[in-house]
């Protein structure tokens, strides 16, 4: 289900962490009633737009 949240939300940065990680879908970030940006977890970036041997995570 589309997840959209205003941005004045932001500011519980625990909470919009567990709320990324569990959903399997980008979240839509609304400023003064219009999108303004998305947010997803880092494991669902990488799944997304993951190309080739290349990762966005700091693995050594």
């Amino acid at each position: 289900m589309l997840k959209i949240i205003p941005i004045r939300d932001l500011k519980d940065t625990s909470s919009i962490s567990k709320l990324c990680k569990k959903s399997d879908e980008p979240i839509f970030i609304t400023k003064n009633g219009y999108g303004d940006m998305v947010i997803m977890s880092l494991s669902l970036y990488e799944k997304k737009f993951k190309s080739g041997k290349e990762s966005f995570s700091n693995k050594k």
